[in-house]
């Protein structure tokens, strides 16, 4: 009798073992684990590396599915390319989430989405606007506008093709610019839904079929899974956060500002701080259609408010540094000239307040400049007595800035020899604003006895 019940239970060992493997066909089974990447901001090589990591993370964790939750207005072509060539290799499922409400996946943010194997957006978000234009904004003419057009359409109809995407829609984002609603997405099968939650991105995905990397037909059972959020790291975060606009042009700001401070006033800390602020701010612009003439510009105009400081302009200076400050700003980016880069701007609210904060110090430093002047073409109840001790500032080479009764004084030696900055001087009498000095310990026949007056 034994020997007779063996027969049925192996077959149901087999039979066991058959359903078992098949269910382990369906991705993300009951209480499986999605991750979530988020992708926000301009797409460049940090969001390229982040999404790849995460993919390659969730193929070693056996994860259920990918999700990326996407908000870009575009980015550079290259770090484009990067992240569909992990999408369409991945070996987990990939979805590609257009949120929040109000989000886009513009330009750039088109390739990748449709480069999922599922796609959906959030009400009132939209997709599209992928046309090649010049760094004028203008159609790119001639022989490399074709190139550059031809190639962008190839890759968006073979995205689509391969997703079993609307072909004809998504090359119109390319050679017509054309953007659509959510709405209008769907109905155009470019997407595959509306989803206002991420637990409605998993219940809608339950059930598809889909293909991975290697040509694995996959059907994803997701609706009771665990999402799990893999975050950028700190230094990742850090550098993603350089290619905001409105980061890079503050950062830009501060820094000029630093190293100008470090040329009127030397003390090593402002000139350091501004050059390191000046470096994240070339790092930032490197990921944006930046106008060099719109930077220098901003450099301009800030010269010019130091510049009042020593040249007698009645204002004029500032007047002028203000003009070209705002102006610079206003120009700071231009139309992308890559295809995939976002249009940017500077906010026009930070545009205001970094221009009135830069007109109110200017005329600070052109109120400052005028009293100093009118105050050293009479008397004044500021004096250096003469025979005084000060330290050199600013290397004296022949003229240079010393330290004298808590003042900082413009300075000249007295026989045009140099002398180095943290040198103890000697008052020998005073020019105008300018001071004579001599290295304390220097006999001096020209020593002139009583007070100088500034």
């Amino acid at each position: 009798m034994a020997s007779a019940l063996r027969r049925p239970l192996r077959l149901a060992c087999v039979a066991a073992a058959i359903v078992w493997l098949g269910a382990a066909a369906v991705a993300g089974a009951a209480g499986g684990r999605v991750v979530v990447l988020r992708a926000t901001g301009v797409v460049d090589s940090v969001i390229a590396g982040y999404i790849a990591d995460g993919i390659r993370g969730a193929e070693r964790d056996g994860a259920a599915a990918v999700v990326i939750e996407l908000d870009t207005p575009g980015g550079s072509l290259d770090s484009t390319w990067q992240i569909v060539q992990s999408l369409e290799g991945s070996s987990v499922p990939t979805i590609v989430w257009v949120s929040p409400a109000g989000a886009r996946a513009a330009s750039a943010g088109t390739f990748i989405t449709l480069a999922a194997n599922l796609a959906y957006m959030a009400p009132g978000t939209n997709i599209g606007a992928a046309s090649p234009i010049d760094a004028s904004g203008n159609d790119i003419a001639g022989t490399l506008g074709d190139k550059v057009r031809n190639d962008a359409v190839a890759h968006m109809r073979s995205i689509a093709e391969l997703r079993g995407r609307n072909e004809a829609w998504a090359v119109s984002t390319v050679t017509e610019a054309r953007s659509s609603p959510a709405s209008e997405a769907v109905a155009l099968k470019a997407v595959n839904g509306i989803a206002s939650s991420l637990e409605e991105v998993l219940a809608s995905a339950t059930g598809q079929v889909v293909t991975v990397g290697g040509g694995a037909g996959v059907t994803l059972d997701l609706a009771q899974a665990t999402a799990t959020d893999a975050a950028m790291n700190p230094f990742q975060g850090f550098l993603h956060l350089l290619s905001d606009p409105n980061i890079a042009f503050i950062l830009f700001t501060i820094g000029f500002y630093g190293l100008l401070f470090e040329l009127v006033h030397p003390n090593f800390v402002t000139g350091i701080l501004g050059a390191l602020a000046i470096i994240l701010a070339l790092i930032g612009f490197g990921s944006l259609p930046l106008n060099v003439a719109g930077l220098l510009l901003v450099a301009l105009g800030v010269v010019l408010l130091v510049l009042e400081v020593s040249v007698t302009s009645h204002g004029l200076l500032t007047i002028g540094g203000v003009v070209l400050f705002a102006l610079g700003a206003s120009a700071l980016y231009t139309n992308p000239g890559d295809p995939l880069e976002p249009v940017v701007a500077v906010a026009m609210p930070l545009l205001l307040v970094t221009t009135l904060t830069t007109a109110g110090f200017g005329a600070l430093i052109a109120w400052a400049a005028i009293r100093s002047r009118r105050i050293g073409g009479g008397t004044s109840a500021v004096s250096v007595p003469v025979g005084a001790t000060g330290t050199v500032g600013s290397r004296i080479a022949p003229r240079g800035s010393v330290y004298v009764n808590r003042e900082h004084w413009s300075a000249r030696s007295r026989d045009g020899a140099p002398i180095d900055r943290g040198a103890s001087v000697r008052i020998l009498g005073v020019e105008g604003l300018t001071l004579v000095v001599e290295p304390e310990g220097s006999s001096s026949s020209g020593a002139q006895a009583g007070h100088a007056t500034g």
